[in-house]
């Protein structure tokens, strides 16, 4: 199960070019239920997700770049290409009706910086272990609005916007 927030952001870190960068490109084959193809620098993913907003099951397999060649051929509308920042978060914030043992000591963040036609959309990920956490997560002050149960921001959504 995939438990995930997502957030629009404020403004990027100052320190942003300290974390690692990866090169992603992905494309839908299908959007309910979500099949998605993803090229993450060297390496090409099939993913299943089911349906849900901030949690859901989520299956990744791995695939050979011949095959990711072949099922992007295939991909409906929007190809999305981004750069996604892999950003520690020591000792995130929650609100105090979240249970000790719940939360966790260190978060990761995947910034998106998304390329056009999706410029200048930059996104935050958070994912959890538990719902609980999830929804007792207090998001650091350079986040903005929580758009997790906003379907205008989900990727597979986003494969099938229509630009004039």
């Amino acid at each position: 199960m995939e438990i995930e927030k997502k957030f629009t952001i404020k403004s990027l870190p100052e320190n942003l070019s300290d974390y690692p960068c990866l090169h992603l490109e992905q494309g839908y084959l299908n959007t309910e239920p979500v099949i998605r193809i993803r090229k993450q620098d060297d390496e090409y993913i099939l993913t299943y997700k089911g349906s849900g907003m901030l949690v859901r099951e989520e299956y990744n397999l791995p695939l050979n770049a011949q095959s990711y060649a072949h099922l992007k051929d295939k991909c409906d509308g929007n190809i999305i290409s981004k750069k996604r920042y892999v950003i520690p978060l020591e000792n995130p914030a929650f609100t105090d009706d979240c249970p000790k043992e719940l939360q966790p000591k260190r978060l990761t963040i995947e910034l998106d910086v998304f390329d056009p036609p999706f410029a200048p959309l930059i996104m935050a990920e958070v994912e959890f272990d538990s719902v609980e956490a999830a929804k007792a997560f207090i998001p650091p002050a350079w986040f903005s609005e929580d758009v997790t149960h906003n379907m205008e921001y989900h990727n597979s959504n986003m494969s099938r916007k229509i630009f004039s």
